[in-house]
């Protein structure tokens, strides 16, 4: 997939545990994980938004482009 989701950096870079976070965003800590892991196959805006205001960050910081090689 050319989409790489960077969360588990931010989550790194902010402190913030996987469990504390899906508190944060109302998230399951399962669903999060998939996310965290790149196995998702689609994000909601309003999740990427609750992502966002609870790490402090933009998009751009948890999702990144990268072209096929």
């Amino acid at each position: 997939m050319s989409i790489i989701v960077n969360l588990d950096v931010m989550m790194a870079k902010r402190k913030i545990s996987l469990n504390e976070l899906s508190e944060k965003v109302d998230i399951t800590p399962a669903n999060l994980s998939i996310l965290k892991t790149g196995k998702a196959k689609a994000i909601r805006f309003s999740t990427l938004d609750a992502l966002c205001e609870a790490l402090e960050c933009q998009p751009g910081d948890i999702l990144e482009f990268q072209k096929n090689k």
